[in-house]
């Protein structure tokens, strides 16, 4: 098997981690740590729901900035930059080199995601829950929040193969918000009295990615146990969302005229 998505990959990755972008995000979230910390001696009680809910809240939204904002850029940069046709001009296949940016950048994401996860932890040994019964709840609506960062980042670089970074900014952050209020959105065509209005609406549920099932903070937040069930459906779902997206984007940009 080719080694060259791998190389690809590091290089991608190396690549973000001298982005200062990187560096301004984790800055950020980990303040919104801290600020958590602040809330939660003020919560008395309830000191724990807030540093968990509000910390998790911050890594979702900063780690889906960083895969819209860089994975648009993804393909565009090398583009502009003209690294792209000496790339290309190696022993390396289109396919080859789509599954090596996506790689980098997941890798990218999830050594910030739990770099900011590790500022959540010793927010609660801060504030005297070193033995947290519910770090497990924890954990896991970070690997959920990780997946939905995961699927974001194949859409937005599925956009960035045959968009500008700004169109593709916009159709990525909207297929997540209707992914997000995908339920919602099946629901009002329930209560309607359109067939056409609600076959919409149905359609919209299943073709876009229900972000709405990756969310746990709330669960996570009040110690409520998540089902093992829960994890292995949503992986599953995450994982072939993730290989149709990219063997799309991968299909595209192989047509691509690229002169």
């Amino acid at each position: 098997m080719s080694a060259m998505p791998g190389v690809v990959a590091i290089n991608t990755f190396r690549e973000a981690v001298r982005d200062r972008v990187l560096y301004n995000l984790i800055f950020f979230a980990l303040l919104m740590v801290g600020a958590a910390i602040f809330v939660g001696q003020i919560s008395i009680g309830i000191e724990r729901l807030v540093i968990v809910n509000l910390g998790l809240s911050a890594i979702s939204i900063f780690g889906l900035v960083m895969a819209i904002f860089i994975g648009v850029g993804l393909v565009s940069k090398e583009i502009e930059k003209r690294t792209l046709y000496s790339l290309l001009a190696k022993p390396i296949r289109r396919w080859e080199f789509i599954v090596g940016k996506y790689a980098g950048l997941l890798l990218t994401l999830t050594v910030n995601t739990a770099v900011m996860t590790l500022g959540v932890l010793l927010a609660l040994v801060y504030v005297g829950h070193p033995y947290d019964p519910y770090a497990r709840e924890v954990v896991i609506a970070v690997y959920f929040i990780l997946l939905a960062l995961a699927l974001v980042t194949a859409i937005a670089l599925f956009f960035s193969c045959f968009s500008s970074p700004m169109l593709s900014t916009l159709f990525t952050l909207g297929i997540y918000i209707a992914g997000v209020f995908a339920p919602d959105i099946r629901d009002f065509g329930e209560v309607t009295n359109s067939k056409a209005l609600g076959a919409i609406t149905h359609a919209i549920y299943y073709l876009v990615p229900n972000f709405h099932n990756f969310n746990a903070i709330a669960a996570a937040s009040h110690g409520q146990a998540i089902p093992f069930s829960e994890i292995w459906q949503n992986s599953l779902y995450a994982a072939l969302y993730i290989a149709l997206v990219l063997i799309g984007a991968s299909a595209i940009f192989s047509r691509r005229n690229l002169k």
